[in-house]
């Protein structure tokens, strides 16, 4: 059975410097994503909405493995790759003291083997194993993030701006200014974890300026 460590294989991607800021191209991967908002009043770790899509990502992203190595034809075992995040606002008014206002998808990378049909079925088996409404609009895409900027904090969430200073300088330094969502990648349990040890790699598409 083939075994794939897709961590190791994409080490540059998912194993950021904490010591400083670094340029990454990113090519494109396909993701299990979901869409979602806050309410008002919510925030990442009071959002039904939220817990619902992780849980959905997970659910799916484990069928997927189970069923990619229990295939007759080519069976394929694979770690499965952390969660991600991206975060935005549409009304120009980001803020670390009010969530309720931020647009998020959450997201797994899934390995090049998975087929939309294995997706499907994988939605429905976990959906029977578990009910979730989030599975309603879980979906498979190709997501392509290209060139960013992109460094590994080091600590609780609500210190992010900090490392986020650091790594805008260094694109300015080399010619870049931030061009999309922001991105966090959960290397990092925060119910097992404790805040100042948690790791996420922070990531922000730029362009060049002109």
């Amino acid at each position: 059975m083939l075994k794939l460590d897709l961590r190791k294989e994409l080490k540059s991607l998912y194993a950021a410097s904490a010591k400083r800021a670094e340029i990454v191209d990113v090519p494109a991967f396909n993701f299990a994503l979901v869409d979602g908002g806050f309410s008002p009043g919510e925030a990442p770790d009071t959002s039904p909405a939220f817990a619902a899509a992780i849980g959905a990502l997970y659910g799916v992203s484990y069928t997927l493995k189970f069923m990619s190595k229990q295939r007759e034809v080519d069976p394929i075992d694979y770690t499965v790759m952390a969660l991600e995040a991206l975060w935005w606002v549409e009304d120009g008014q980001w803020s670390m003291e009010r969530k309720d206002n931020w647009k998020w998808t959450a997201m797994i990378l899934q390995p090049d083997h998975i087929t939309p049909e294995m997706f499907a079925d994988a939605v429905k088996k976990a959906g029977a194993k578990r009910p979730n409404p989030a599975l309603e609009q879980i979906r498979l895409d190709c997501w392509q993030e290209g060139t960013c900027v992109q460094m590994m904090h080091v600590g609780p969430y609500a210190s992010e701006p900090a490392t986020v200073e650091r790594m805008d300088a260094f694109a300015a330094e080399q010619g870049y200014t931030q061009s999309g969502k922001h991105h966090e990648i959960y290397l990092g349990d925060p119910m097992r974890s404790a805040p100042e040890k948690l790791k996420t790699i922070l990531r922000h598409p730029v362009k060049k300026i002109t």
